[in-house]
């Protein structure tokens, strides 16, 4: 039985974007997913399935959000093998010495030819800047709250969106899919 990491985009934030993890597990039984479970309150679900392709039960937690909740997020799918292909192989390496200060944005598409390379002419540092896929790698060594190279920034030059989560998060995420995984 396959795993699936659900990362909800821009939740929790306050206001309206508000969703309890206990509501989120909530709207997965009837959704086909098993095993729900969720770390942090940010919106990172972790569940397994019957097979049928993720993007396609990302699209329908989405209507079943906005159904249940007065926002509809964007949320980005990943499998269990496919975070752990984005944990091995980073373009960075500053999991080592700042894993809480490197992001990963999992998108919801591939970038378009070029548009990596207008995100970098535009960006004049100090972060650093990899991607692999559909996979952004963002270091920020000098800490992401004053940091001008902000979610609404890459998407508006990537033309894709995108959930960013920490190092240790994602970590965590991996540990917790293999738990799931276990239930299967």
């Amino acid at each position: 039985m396959p795993v699936t990491i659900f990362l909800l985009r821009a939740v929790n934030l306050g206001g309206a974007s508000t969703i309890k993890m206990a509501a989120l597990r909530a709207l997965c039984p009837p959704l086909g997913l098993r095993h729900a479970a969720t770390l942090l309150q940010s919106g990172n679900l972790v569940a397994s399935h019957d097979g049928e392709a993720r993007d396609t039960i990302a699209l329908k937690l989405e209507e079943a959000i906005a159904a249940t909740h007065p926002m509809r997020p964007r949320v980005i799918a990943r499998s269990e093998a496919e975070l752990q292909d984005i944990l091995t192989h980073s373009p960075l390496r500053a999991a080592e010495r700042q894993p809480n200060w490197l992001l990963v944005m999992p998108l919801d598409a591939a970038p378009a030819k070029g548009a990596i390379d207008h995100l970098r002419a535009w960006h004049k540092g100090p972060e650093e800047i990899g991607l692999r896929g559909r996979d952004l790698y963002l270091h920020y060594s000098e800490g992401i709250g004053r940091s001008k190279l902000t979610n609404a920034v890459i998407e508006g030059h990537l033309g894709v969106q995108g959930a960013a989560r920490n190092w240790t998060t994602l970590t965590k995420l991996a540990a917790l899919a293999q738990e799931v995984a276990g239930h299967g």
